[in-house]
């Protein structure tokens, strides 16, 4: 397993903003064919947030986020970020960065079977 190392959490008020930032280690990251985040909280299924394939041309998002949030990746730097703008009690959760090898690549994007890779996920918590 190639680690993924999430960073950037932490506790913001409400309309605040967080940068997440995930980055690999060990392993070359424009390797990946798609990097993205989800998130879960306790008695939930993972969330699908962002994803963005490797060229950087294909970004999608989750309905709830659409508009508030923004993903990037830096291949040279082999990290991925994700840009949180106007924050929501509702998107207090954590944060799991994702990544799909070339040769697992299915274009499931939005699904956590579409990923092969896992980070061990960031606490964001929104306060109201």
């Amino acid at each position: 397993q190639v680690p993924l190392v999430e960073s950037g959490g932490g506790l913001v008020q409400a309309g605040g903003s967080l940068r997440l930032s995930c980055i690999a280690s060990g392993h070359s990251f424009d390797s990946y064919a798609l990097v993205g985040w989800f998130r879960q909280t306790p008695g939930k299924q993972r969330e699908f947030v962002a994803a963005i394939n490797w060229s950087g041309d294909g970004r999608w998002y989750g309905d709830s986020v659409k508009g508030r949030f923004t993903i990037h990746r830096d291949n040279a730097k082999n990290t991925q970020f994700l840009q949180m703008n106007s924050l929501k009690p509702e998107d207090t959760a954590i944060y799991y960065c994702a990544a799909c090898s070339e040769s697992f690549y299915s274009g499931l994007h939005d699904y956590p079977l579409g990923y092969d890779h896992w980070g061990q996920g960031t606490q964001v918590t929104v306060s109201s």
